[in-house]
C-alpha cells in the first residue's frame, strides 16, 4: 500500500501563499491548507508548530523577495525609501499577507534582511548608537501601517470600492455644516484614502525621516 506523499516546506509555503491570494488569513486554516494538499492536519504539523508559525513563514517569503536583488544606493534616506517602496510592491502583489505581515512580523531570513539593511542604513545616517533601536521601531511600526493600511484597499472588489467611495461622497459632500464645520469647508478638497496612494506613503515616510534628522543630526 502506497502511504501519502510527503510534502516540503517550500510546497506547503508555495500552497498556502497561492490560498491566502483568494481568502485572508482569519478565514485561512491549516485544515484548508491540507486539503488543498491532499493530506491531513497533522502532518503539516510536523513542519509548522501552529497557524501563526505557518503565517509568519508565508509572510517572510514576502519579505526575502521584497530583498531578492537588493542593492543599496545613495544616502540612508534613499535607502530607506527605496526599501520601503520595495516592500510596498511585494505586499501589494500579496495584499492578503501584509495584514499578516503587521499582525504577527516574522523571525526568519526576510526579517533579518530588512532588519540589517534599516539597522546599517540608520547607521551610517550618523545617528548615535544608543538612539538607532529607537528609531528602527518607530520607522518598522510606520512601514507595516502604510504597507498594511494599503493592502487593505487593494483587496476590495471593484463593487466594494465603488459603494465605498459612493458612500465617502454622501458623507463629505452631505455633511451638515452647522454640526460639521470643518468638514464642510473642506467637503470638495478632502479625498478618499484610495487616492495617491505612492505619494502619500513617500510624503509620510519622508515626514518621519525628516523628523530624525532635525532632531539627531
Amino acid at each position: 500500500m502506497t502511504g501519502r506523499r510527503r510534502w516540503s516546506t517550500e510546497e506547503i509555503l508555495d500552497t498556502a501563499a497561492k490560498l491566502l491570494r483568494t481568502s485572508d488569513a482569519e478565514s485561512f486554516s491549516v485544515r484548508k491548507l491540507a486539503a488543498a494538499l491532499g493530506t491531513d492536519s497533522s502532518s503539516l504539523y510536523r513542519h509548522f508548530r501552529n497557524k501563526t508559525e505557518l503565517l509568519r513563514a508565508v509572510a517572510d517569503r514576502i519579505l526575502q523577495a521584497a530583498m531578492d536583488g537588493y542593492r543599496p544606493e545613495g544616502d540612508w534616506k534613499q535607502r530607506i525609501t527605496a526599501l520601503g517602496l520595495r516592500l510596498r510592491k511585494a505586499f501589494g502583489e500579496q495584499p492578503q499577507l501584509a495584514a499578516v505581515w503587521g499582525r504577527y512580523g516574522s523571525g526568519g531570513t526576510g526579517s533579518r534582511l530588512v532588519m540589517e539593511e534599516l539597522l546599517e542604513a540608520l547607521r551610517t545616517s550618523g545617528l548615535p548608537d544608543r538612539e538607532i533601536p529607537a528609531r528602527y521601531h518607530r520607522v518598522v511600526i510606520l512601514l507595516a501601517a502604510l504597507v498594511s493600511s494599503e493592502a487593505g484597499i487593494s483587496t476590495l472588489t471593484p463593487e466594494e470600492y465603488e459603494q465605498g467611495m459612493e458612500q465617502f461622497r454622501v458623507a463629505v459632500l452631505g455633511a451638515d455644516p452647522e454640526r460639521f464645520p470643518a468638514l464642510a469647508h473642506f467637503a470638495r478638497d478632502i479625498r478618499p484614502l484610495g487616492a495617491d496612494r505612492r505619494a502619500a506613503f513617500e510624503e509620510i515616510l519622508a515626514a518621519q525621516l525628516a523628523d530624525i534628522e532635525a532632531r539627531f543630526l
